[in-house]
């Protein structure tokens, strides 16, 4: 019998096994170290990164929640060029948690109507596209960055005439009417999302805008969706992760009713001034001249040129003074376009100009150039007898 104890004799055995078990799972070892390194480069939102405090502050973000309205310098088309060169962003969208709604019978109305009519107002009646948006809003909502409600988040800036996050805030559209059955549909589709349904496709998304547009932040965040003509956006790293939308909703939605009279008051407050009054566009598509939203008169551009000029008319103004006045913003080289709405909520904020817009169109003015001849248009219901150019055509 061997003299040397039992557990000396049991390791000295099972060492050679150990050590070969060791050397077959080293380099499965290593793959995953690489693997994972290999991930975090690519997306940016390693899921231990993701748990500590980020040091960026979110007022140094990029798109944060105080900026103004979405403004772009580029014309629809280089916009939309320009926003497709960007490549979608290796992160992916993430995938949205289901919204965990906690509150009154009173707050469930609200939040619901907020959530429709951004839907409607953002998006048209599309079901993809209302979703999307509706998804992006219940992101922010859990989001540090911006209101805890739902209506807060809607409504966010529009107590200030520059400052709205959803445009249709502050520009007038409030004044638009729903249909019934847009109005039925909008609402149950915002009560599924409040009950926990989600739309993949935009994930943990927080920011959007039209492709025919090309905000300054565009390319500062991560591209993560396209949903019919919306792109969406996320921020990198923490605060574009599904950790940092983790604010619990407590209802205490605020009114509201109250908070579209308060807006409405606001734009009252600060009406854009007509052609006539300033001489200058309340919006400008142009390679040339950075493109302005001129709310209150504020930030015109600074010189006319070429491009495309929507400006604010006024039943009772002189077509001639019109015309004279559309000649001085096409003052500069190159093709120019004038055109003209009696009200501000149905100026477009860009091209191409949909059904409604040109339906709504009071006058048109394309200056001469290179080949081509000064072409005058009046809606000669706004402007009877103008003495000038020729009446549009009506549209159904």
């Amino acid at each position: 019998m061997n003299g040397e104890p039992v557990s000396r004799r049991a390791l000295r055995d099972v060492f050679p096994v150990c050590v070969f078990a060791g050397l077959v799972l080293l380099p499965f070892l290593v793959l995953a170290i690489f693997a994972r390194d290999a991930r975090v480069e690519a997306t940016g939102l390693d899921e231990v990164a993701m748990t500590i405090t980020p040091d960026i502050a979110i007022a140094d973000l990029p798109g944060a929640a105080d900026d103004t309205v979405i403004l772009s310098e580029l014309e629809s088309n280089v916009a939309r060029a320009r926003n497709a060169a960007i490549d979608f962003a290796a992160a992916g969208p993430g995938t949205a948690s289901p919204f965990g709604f906690r509150g009154s019978e009173a707050d469930r109305v609200r939040a619901r109507d907020c959530l429709a009519l951004a839907g409607m107002a953002e998006a048209g009646g599309g079901d993809a596209d209302q979703r999307a948006v509706m998804q992006v809003i219940l992101n922010r909502v859990r989001h540090p960055a911006f209101a805890g409600t739902v209506c807060g988040v809607v409504f966010e800036g529009s107590q200030r005439p520059t400052g709205c996050q959803f445009s249709f805030t502050c520009d007038g559209s409030l004044a638009r009417r729903y249909s019934d059955a847009a109005w039925r549909t909008a609402r149950e589709r915002a009560e599924e999302m409040l009950g926990g349904a989600t739309h993949a496709p935009v994930g943990n998304a927080t920011h959007f805008h039209a492709d025919y547009v090309y905000p300054w932040w565009s390319d500062r965040l991560d591209k993560v969706a396209q949903v019919g003509p919306h792109i969406f956006f996320r921020w990198r790293g923490y605060w574009g992760s599904r950790t940092a939308l983790s604010a619990s909703y407590r209802g205490a939605e605020p009114d509201p009713l109250a908070l579209r009279q308060t807006a409405l008051a606001v734009a009252e407050a600060n009406p854009l001034p007509t052609l006539l009054q300033s001489g200058e566009a309340v919006r400008s598509i142009t390679s040339q001249i950075p493109a302005q939203a001129t709310e209150g008169g504020q930030g015109a551009p600074p010189s006319p040129g070429a491009g495309v000029h929507f400006v604010l008319v006024a039943r009772g103004e002189s077509p001639q003074t019109l015309v004279e006045r559309a000649r001085g913003l096409c003052s500069g080289e190159g093709y120019c376009r004038v055109q003209g709405w009696s009200e501000a909520d149905a100026i477009p904020r860009g091209l191409p100009l949909t059904d409604e817009a040109r339906r709504a169109m009071r006058f048109s003015f394309v200056a001469a150039g290179a080949g081509g001849q000064e072409a005058i248009f009046l809606d000669c219901r706004t402007f009877p007898a103008p003495g000038i150019g020729t009446c549009l055509p009506a549209r159904p």
